[in-house]
């Protein structure tokens, strides 16, 4: 009976397995004075302020970080679409050795925005997906849209002509 009546008190006064639960405690005897955000194992959050952690466990996978793929298939199905995009600016970049520069580079540019559709319309695209969904459309955009827009600005006799670059680098770059 007294160890019950034990039991209790501890339980009021915050000490025992329910203090340590609270307190940040883990099975391996390490307190955490922040609790982390992420769920643990039973889907429950277990952050209480907004405060960093002191210790960082583990990484979130991006959105949409899953396999484009059933998990049996073979590495190389799981992973198409980062594969088919780093196939893409492989042979750009093989064209471009091969004095192609024209079709090369403008290869490399269509292959990142390819990879930005690819993480706009696909729920999984597996290791094409390093930041959120947002950051990674906009950076495989961004940087596929310039590529290509210089590859077809290229010297000599260039296949899109901007007529108000002429101008600003004649106005920025003169003999005076």
């Amino acid at each position: 009976m007294d160890a019950d009546a034990d039991a209790a008190a501890d339980a009021r006064a915050g000490v025992g397995a329910d203090a340590d639960a609270r307190a940040g405690a883990d099975d391996d005897g390490l307190t955490v004075r922040d609790p982390v955000s992420a769920p643990d194992a039973r889907g429950r959050p277990r952050r209480v302020t907004r405060r960093f952690p002191l210790f960082t466990r583990d990484t979130a996978r991006p959105e949409g970080g899953g396999r484009a793929a059933a998990g049996d298939a073979p590495a190389p199905a799981r992973q198409w679409p980062v594969l088919t995009v780093v196939g893409l600016v492989g042979l750009g970049l093989l064209l471009t050795a091969l004095d192609v520069f024209r079709y090369g580079t403008l290869l490399i540019g269509l292959a990142l925005l390819g990879g930005a559709a690819l993480r706009w319309f696909l729920p999984d695209v597996g290791m094409l997906a390093v930041r959120s969904r947002f950051t990674d459309i906009a950076t495989y955009g961004v940087l596929g849209f310039a590529i290509a827009l210089l590859a077809l600005m290229a010297q000599p006799s260039p296949l899109l002509e901007i007529p108000f670059l002429k101008d600003t680098l004649h106005f920025t770059v003169s003999n005076e």
